[in-house]
């Protein structure tokens, strides 16, 4: 079984934002969810400035604390090593939320689903996206897992403009995230929670 992971390069980045829409359009966010998005922080003093970008995600962590203290088992981690919400299951308690130290999960509150981006209402494509969620559960990326059993790339690595996202698996040597990491020297984001995530990031 592999274990999938992403690597993404940041001195591709160019802070398109264009994976923040693809997430939007593939998994039908309601307003003010974004289950990826693009940190930015402007470097340096005048005039020898430039601006960083961070794109960031569910890390898929190995060692998952949003796992560890589910209370019902609706956190879980398929044997690829995608963690999953069961939203049939979830019962909005959020220490999933809490527990998570890359704040990368967001609970869908009561008349989220409501509220559409326009003031006339939900658009078709909101009636039907919405119709796959829930309200009164904690959401978050999924790696689109929909779109991997199908042989596909997750959406924000199908569409990501400057390539700096690789999707794949992490144990297979041969792969091209596998080779990145060890071309690269690739890091995980607070490596020290010990959460082991499955997303890297290339900062040389």
């Amino acid at each position: 079984m592999p274990r999938l992971g992403m690597v993404i390069d940041l001195k591709r980045c160019i802070g398109c934002q264009a994976c923040t829409l693809a997430c939007k359009a593939e998994q039908g966010t309601p307003k003010g969810v974004f289950y990826t998005r693009v940190l930015e922080k402007e470097e340096g003093t005048y005039p020898n400035v430039k601006k960083t970008f961070v794109p960031v995600l569910c890390n898929h962590c190995q060692n998952a604390p949003c796992e560890r203290v589910c209370p019902t088992g609706a956190t879980s981690k398929r044997p690829d090593g995608v963690v999953l919400v069961d939203h049939n299951v979830c019962i909005g308690c959020r220490a999933c939320y809490a527990a998570c130290p890359y704040n990368n999960r967001f609970f869908l509150a009561k008349g989220i689903l409501s509220q559409g981006y326009f003031d006339n209402g939900l658009t078709p494509f909101e009636r039907m996206k919405y119709g796959e969620l829930q309200e009164g559960v904690v959401a978050k990326c999924t790696f689109c897992v929909e779109r991997v059993e199908q042989g596909l790339e997750p959406s924000c690595v199908n569409t990501c403009t400057a390539g700096a996202r690789v999707f794949g698996d992490l144990d297979d040597a041969d792969s091209e995230v596998s080779r990145l990491l060890r071309q690269r020297k690739g890091v995980q984001l607070l490596s020290e929670c010990d959460t082991d995530p499955s997303v890297y990031y290339l900062w040389g």
